[in-house]
C-alpha cells in the first residue's frame, strides 16, 4: 500500500520499518512493501539473528543503545547501517542566535566588496 500511494503521488521516498524484536522482524518479512528494517535497540546478537532472517532481502539498520562500547560487535552482526544517538546525547549544546542588520548607507570606514 506505502509503495503505491508513493507512486500514485509521484513520491519518490523509500519507506523503512523500525523493529524491535525477532517477531516483528518476522511480521515484516511476511508482509513486505518496504525498503529498510531498523532493529532498534536489539543486542548485537539478536541483530545477528535478524540479518540472517533478513537474509539480504532488505537494507538493515542498527539503531538504538549503540555506544563506543558495542559499536565494533553491532557492525559484526552484519547490519548495512548503524546510527549512533550516543554522538550527540553526551555533548551540551550551545545557545547561540544570529542578528542581521542592514544599512541602507554604508558604514563608515569599513572595507567594501567589489
Amino acid at each position: 500500500a506505502t509503495h503505491r500511494y508513493l507512486k500514485k503521488h509521484h513520491l519518490d521516498l523509500q519507506i523503512e520499518v523500525e523493529t524491535r524484536s525477532l517477531n516483528e522482524v518476522k511480521q515484516v518479512l511476511e508482509t513486505g512493501g518496504v525498503d529498510f528494517i531498523m532493529l532498534d535497540n536489539m543486542s548485537p546478537v539478536l541483530m545477528k539473528e535478524a540479518v540472517n532472517l533478513i537474509n539480504g532481502q532488505y537494507k538493515v539498520e542498527a539503531s538504538g543503545g549503540i555506544t563506543e562500547q558495542t559499536i565494533e560487535a553491532v557492525a559484526a552482526s552484519g547490519v548495512d547501517y548503524i546510527s549512533v544517538g550516543a554522538l550527540t546525547h553526551s555533548y551540551k549544546s550551545l545557545d547561540m542566535s544570529l542578528k542581521a542588520v542592514f544599512f541602507k548607507k554604508p558604514i563608515p570606514n569599513t572595507p567594501t566588496t567589489s
